[in-house]
């Protein structure tokens, strides 16, 4: 199967219309609905929902058992681990309607969720934050942010290669000795990315 062909398992169902980037994967299971814009090399792993509107930016793999709900937005290459899962009302009744109230979730660009991880909604995760398995994250993330726990809080940093980074303070840089990459902390909770491949720093 060429990267550029778009593949859609024979027991997934796509509604229409939508968007299917070039290379898109969709697996067993899987449950598309109208409107949703997924983006190229997207891979969903066996028994994803992506809902009504939502969008996948390109390079994102989304894996066993994850559903995105309306008003959920993946930018490009995010990963979300098996099982992980996003809301989108903060007070849900069964007996009242609430459609009107979805609240938006923003993913940013390389940010990974863990597997098992929940999302409550209408919050920011920080491009290429990373959310570890079963954490329970409550309000927005910064950027390259490493967080764990229930609820989630900040226990360091992390390069985007996902390498964590040692401990820098504020107004030091540091370098992370996977990628050569340079940060420096310039808040509290403000980790910026001070040299690597200018794609990176979009």
């Amino acid at each position: 199967m060429s990267e550029s062909t778009t593949f859609i398992h024979p027991t997934a169902l796509v509604d229409q219309p939508c968007s299917l980037g070039a290379g898109a994967k969709i697996w067993h299971f899987c449950h598309v609905r109208e409107g949703a814009v997924i983006g190229a090399r997207v891979q969903l792993g066996q028994n994803v929902y992506v809902g009504k509107g939502v969008r996948i930016g390109a390079g994102s793999k989304v894996q066993n058992n994850v559903s995105l709900y309306e008003e959920v937005t993946l930018e490009e290459e995010v990963f979300c681990g098996p099982s992980c899962v996003f809301t989108n009302v903060i007070n849900p009744r069964a007996a009242i309607e609430r459609k009107n109230e979805f609240r938006p979730t923003l993913v940013r660009r390389g940010a990974t969720i863990g597997a098992n991880a929940t999302i409550l909604c209408g919050i920011v995760i920080g491009r290429w934050a990373m959310i570890g398995a079963g954490a329970v994250v409550t309000k927005s993330v910064p950027g390259f942010a490493l967080m764990v726990g229930v609820p989630a809080v900040r226990v360091g940093w992390v390069c985007h290669t996902g390498h964590t980074l040692p401990r820098v303070r504020l107004g030091e840089e540091i370098t992370c000795p996977e990628s050569g990459a340079v940060y420096r902390l310039t808040g509290p909770e403000h980790l910026d990315l001070v040299s690597a491949e200018p794609a990176l720093k979009d």
